[in-house]
């Protein structure tokens, strides 16, 4: 890892249609709109699905880097992340944030070392330590 402070940047640019083009230097240009709950068109990515994608991807990177480290062996991990959009006090804002994990491990005797390198991933996950909102997290360790 590079010493911190990391920059990252990343550009939106749009016209007057529902669709922007966000960038950042590297990689690929997405289209991003509104969701169909603000009235977008709903077949793009939003900034709402965009924040819960890199909730998700971070807690994932961040349990392999945990997993790694304490040498747990594991077969695959899908996680989901649900966020609660509300209005409080006249702010919208998300105010939960609920995310839902399945890890296939090999081993039945790893399970409660997994459950706690799960939380642990949960504790130093950047992007949920970077968030207001409640954050709960959901696990089901499946031994095949």
């Amino acid at each position: 890892m590079q010493a911190l402070p990391h920059l990252y940047s990343v550009s939106a640019e749009g016209t007057t249609d529902s669709q922007l083009t966000s960038s950042s230097k590297g990689i690929p240009d997405i289209t991003v709109a509104a969701p169909a709950e603000f009235g977008g068109p709903g077949d793009q990515w939003s900034p709402e699905t965009l924040l819960l994608s890199a909730a998700a991807n971070c807690f994932v990177l961040s349990f392999k880097a945990v997993s790694r480290a304490s040498k747990l062996s594991w077969k695959s991990i899908h996680c989901e992340s649900v966020g609660k959009l509300d209005r409080v006090d006249r702010i919208t804002s998300f105010t939960e944030i609920t995310t839902k994990v399945k890890l296939t491990i090999g081993d039945e005797s790893e399970k409660e070392r997994a459950l706690k390198l799960l939380e642990k991933s949960e504790s130093v996950c950047l992007i949920s330590n970077s968030l207001n909102a409640k954050l709960f997290l959901e696990c089901e360790i499946i031994v095949e």
